[in-house]
Formats: structure tokens, C-alpha cells, sequence
């Protein structure tokens, strides 16, 4: 996957319903063409709403396609977790006290996660020497 510049936009892209619903298929089954698409959401969208979606998709530098012979593949830029941590990263800048809803939301992580967090934090602290 390749990393989207990010300087051309005010911040991370929220989905609508569709485009999310097609995003899933890319990142579920990876570089798909349009008929592909259709197929795996069930074959009821029509071929140019799917292939408008995908349009404003890469409009929004979320997508990329590429031709092979007749056909178009589209691809993700990004990863469904780095777009749900843009996602994130957005919602704590309109915070009016960042500290405050990062501590909101640890509180409600369950101890996996926790656990999860820990052990990232410890690894990365030793990384850099603290």
C-alpha cells in the first residue's frame, strides 16, 4: 500500500456509506475492477454508481487504479487502520482538551487493548533510549 500525502488535505476523508462499503471490498479483497466490486456487495448496484464512487474515492486520494488491457483495477492507498487511526488523530484535534479525551478513551479500552497499549508504549520507550 502507498502512504497518501496527507498536505493536500484538511485532514482525514470520512466516508459515506457506499464509498465505505467499497472501501471494505478493497481492503478486504484487495485490487478489485468495478464489476468486482458490484459482484462482492451483492450485484445490486448499478455499474455507474460503483464506478462514480470509485471516482470520487480517488478524487479524495483514497484509491488508485491502474490499467490492464480493458479493464481498470482500483487498489487502496491506505490501510483500514491507518485510515481509522486519521480518523482518531481528527476527532482529538477538535478536542478543546486532547489530554482529556485521550484519558476518556483509554478508561473505556478494555484490558486487552490495555494490555496492548502497554506493551507498545514499554517497546517504544526502550527504542528511544527513555
Amino acid at each position: 500500500m502507498k502512504a497518501t500525502d496527507t498536505s493536500r488535505h484538511s485532514g482525514p476523508v470520512r466516508l459515506g456509506a457506499l464509498e465505505a462499503q467499497v472501501m471494505d471490498v478493497l481492503w478486504d479483497d484487495g485490487a478489485s475492477t468495478i464489476r468486482e466490486v458490484i459482484n462482492r456487495l451483492g450485484g445490486t448496484p448499478a455499474y455507474t454508481t460503483i464506478a462514480t464512487v470509485l471516482s470520487n474515492l480517488m478524487r479524495k486520494d483514497l484509491v488508485d487504479s491502474t490499467r490492464e488491457g480493458r479493464s481498470v483495477r482500483y487498489e487502496p492507498r491506505i490501510s483500514r487502520e491507518q485510515h481509522a487511526a486519521a480518523l482518531m488523530g481528527q476527532a482529538l484535534e477538535a478536542s478543546r482538551d486532547r489530554a482529556a479525551s485521550i484519558l476518556h478513551f483509554v478508561e473505556g479500552m478494555p484490558a486487552e487493548e490495555l494490555a496492548l497499549l502497554r506493551e507498545y508504549l514499554q517497546n517504544h520507550e526502550s527504542e528511544d533510549g527513555r
